[in-house]
């Protein structure tokens, strides 16, 4: 598992790392930590649209854990 670390970035920068981890190992699960709404949705909005099963966790300060798996 890889977990990508987008806290302190704004859109579209969390997204682009996104797409370049998954392009990078396709199916290895992935965890994305956000720390902004936008990113909360645009993360998870591409994901489902790849096929990803997303599973969102607070990880508290407003800090959210995008659990995707395959």
């Amino acid at each position: 598992m890889r977990t990508i670390d987008t806290r302190g970035l704004s859109c579209p920068q969390p997204l682009v790392l996104f797409h370049q981890a998954i392009a990078e190992n396709a199916d290895t699960p992935l965890d994305v930590l956000v720390d902004n709404e936008a990113s909360l949705e645009n993360v998870t909005r591409a994901a489902e649209k790849k096929g990803w099963n997303v599973t969102p966790k607070d990880e508290g300060e407003g800090v959210f854990r995008l659990e995707l798996r395959k």
